[in-house]
């Protein structure tokens, strides 16, 4: 049973010596990693003085490398007060003020890479513009060009070595964050999923807090362990020993995050906030300005105009161009369920399609025919959540039904959809009247655009993900559309449909 925090009494500061310490840990790592990138930094200049004055090129590279004689050529130390040093010096503040040496939020890999690319590009192009004015006939060019390049393989195979080490250890449980998220609603339970579900991040979830627990069935979850109301963060932070908290709180509750911010800088912990865009059923946004003040609103639609043409001509052609193929296979597959069980071979449902007009859906009949009439005595047993119904050992499915199920081939006679303009082949899957009058508002984004034989939720996991989880696939899809979309969603479902993955 979960355990919540009572306000008993103020709690005993005992864990606040272990935040100091965490903290002190966190700043020797930072002055640590600045010392091995400075090191490097100049092993990589010493490494490019190297190749530039004393390695030997074999032909033709000697040539352009050797153009300076040898009673011309520099000292190495007559690079390290112009030269090695302000680099270094200029490399360590940029890197600083970039954020390379913060620990949260943390920077991806490519992110790293992109900050010392750009920070290596501007300091050498800055200390070249000097060193020639200075003087500009005494120090080669070519060792700038050098460096840059050793000094960047250095940095990056450093951290690139980091970053695997990294991985390992959170994937394995060590060294990880502790995170308290406050919040317990759809945004908060998105949060912790994606927490539970991604220890390579380097979080571990010790819980959350707020003022009312996760029900499941008429009872607390056992999943997240509740800590205690969101008046209770503080003591929440010191007896679970929280190094993180990420504030996920519902849209109408922003009017507490300045206090509860307030508690995170009073007892030195990190602190993230996640936008409620989980009301507003978006993945991506479009960010807009006025007067310098950042507005978001939803990513239009790319399924409209000359896309919505291009895509039709794709699907009408596709189908016509397999036609001669996909109907024998429809053939044969239509003689095996008429001997397989008595009833009609086409089973027609009626769905729901773009703007929530219904039109009839064919596919081959997998169960038995009074299947619908059968559907009230099974509705206990259903495994999907939110308005879906599915089962995975539906006692209705018959023989051959089970086979066509897996392999999706019951749902050939939809390219009769298809061609009719119902539906395209890539695309949110059409849904039940009944599983729409369910939905949720944010739900219904998904049939702006035109169902699919497959979608991008199928192609990802089939069955075995959430109901939301798949919307806002279907979201994503819908917002992000291209051709060649299509072509990976349609690349990635072919070992899905053969692995039979999900499917039931």
């Amino acid at each position: 049973m979960a355990r919540s925090i009572h306000r008993t009494a103020r709690p005993t500061l005992a864990s606040e010596p272990q935040l100091c310490v965490g903290q002190r840990h966190r700043r020797l790592a930072a002055v640590g990693l600045l010392a091995l990138d400075q090191t490097l930094i100049f092993v990589g200049f010493a490494f490019a003085y190297w190749l530039r004055y004393l390695a030997d090129w074999p032909e033709p590279f000697s040539r352009v490398v050797l153009e300076v004689a040898t009673q011309n050529q520099v000292e190495f130390s007559a690079f390290l007060l112009p030269s090695v040093l302000p680099l270094m010096l200029f490399l360590a503040l940029r890197f600083t003020t970039r954020g390379l040496y913060r620990f949260a939020p943390r920077l991806s890999l490519l992110d790293q890479l992109g900050i010392i690319f750009n920070s290596l590009v501007t300091g050498l192009a800055l200390l070249i513009i000097f060193v020639f004015l200075y003087k500009p006939f005494y120090y080669s060019r070519l060792i700038f060009a050098f460096a840059a390049v050793s000094i960047f393989i250095l940095l990056g195979g450093w951290r690139l070595l980091l970053a695997g080490s990294r991985h390992w250890r959170w994937s394995h449980g060590i060294g990880q964050d502790r995170v308290l998220v406050v919040g317990g609603t759809g945004l908060g339970q998105q949060v912790m999923s994606g927490i539970a579900s991604s220890p390579g991040l380097g979080y571990t979830l010790v819980g959350y807090v707020d003022d009312r627990p996760i029900v499941e069935q008429g009872r607390a979850t056992r999943v997240y362990r509740h800590l205690g109301q969101i008046d209770e963060l503080e003591q929440a932070i010191i007896q679970s020993g929280a190094q993180q908290v990420i504030l996920a709180l519902p849209f109408w509750e922003h009017g507490r995050l300045p206090e509860l911010v307030a508690i995170c800088q009073r007892l030195g912990v990190g602190y993230q906030v996640a936008p409620d865009f989980y009301q507003l059923s978006f993945d991506r946004v479009d960010m807009l300005q006025l007067s310098g003040v950042p507005l978001l609103r939803p990513k239009e639609i790319r399924l409209r105009g000359g896309n919505l043409v291009l895509k039709r001509t794709i699907d009408v052609a596709t189908v016509l161009l397999t036609a001669p193929f996909t109907l024998l296979l429809a053939l044969l597959i239509a003689l095996l369920v008429r001997l397989d069980s008595r009833g009609p071979v086409l089973f027609r449902q009626l769905r729901v399609g773009k703007d929530g007009q219904t039109f009839i859906c064919y596919k081959f009949r997998t169960m038995v025919p009074d299947a619908e009439a059968r559907k009230a005595d099974l509705v206990a047993h259903n495994e999907a959540d939110g308005p879906l119904f599915k089962i995975r050992s539906d006692p209705r499915i018959t023989r051959i039904g089970r086979f066509l199920r897996r392999s999706s081939l019951d749902e050939l006679p939809q390219l009769w959809n298809v061609l009719r303009g119902e539906m395209s082949l890539i695309g949110p899957r059409p849904a039940l009247p009944d599983e729409v009058a369910r939905y949720e508002t944010w739900h219904r984004r998904r049939l702006e655009v035109m169902p699919g034989c497959a979608g991008l939720a199928q192609a990802l996991g089939r069955s075995d993900m959430s109901f939301d989880e798949q919307v806002r696939l279907d979201i994503y899809y819908a917002e992000n559309w291209s051709v060649s979309m299509d072509l990976r969603i349609l690349l990635m479902v072919i070992p899905v449909v053969l692995s039979g993955r999900g499917a039931y």
